[in-house]
């Protein structure tokens, strides 16, 4: 019986802070609504990759970070976040052998879920003033899900992260 090592946990670390990093980024006004949701981005992939190391406990602290980033209620993305981790996980043996552009669907379904449970959360404290351009995240961040896809990939096999 053979132990297996797990390797890479900062690599997973780091990915989170950049794409922490990439969402506090100030962007003109115009593109501000295009930004796309980083950290669920890769969220969903360390869960589709690495579903024993990355879950719905990460998902809750990466919402957290968000929440502090944004100050946002606090919870409020924790919430979110860790329920897009939770179906992720459910569904990473099927989204793994989805070819690329049925995967960035799957994501543009996970990330409008996000977008919808935080604007319910918003509107439960009456908070939600939200027009239609609240929802083109979603857009790029599946447009943008090869990149991040082939990129975190190349970094988990280049680095050997298990």
């Amino acid at each position: 019986m053979s132990i297996i090592q797990h390797r890479g946990g900062g690599l997973i670390l780091l990915s989170f802070v950049i794409a922490l990093l990439l969402h506090m980024l100030a962007l003109p006004e115009w593109a501000e609504a295009l930004r796309p949701d980083w950290i669920a981005l890769v969220l969903i992939y360390w869960c589709i990759a690495l579903p024993e190391r990355v879950g719905v406990g990460v998902g809750w602290i990466a919402g957290l970070m968000l929440d502090v980033a944004n100050g946002a209620l606090l919870g409020q993305n924790a919430l979110t976040l860790a329920i897009v981790a939770y179906l992720a996980l459910r569904l990473h043996q099927r989204l793994r052998l989805f070819p690329i552009w049925q995967q960035a669907v799957s994501v543009l379904l996970l990330v409008l879920l996000h977008l919808m449970l935080t604007l319910w959360i918003k509107g439960s404290v009456d908070q939600s003033t939200v027009t239609w351009a609240y929802w083109l995240s979603a857009l790029t961040s599946s447009l943008l899900w090869p990149v991040v896809f082939l990129t975190l990939r190349g970094l988990r096999r280049g680095y050997r992260v298990r």
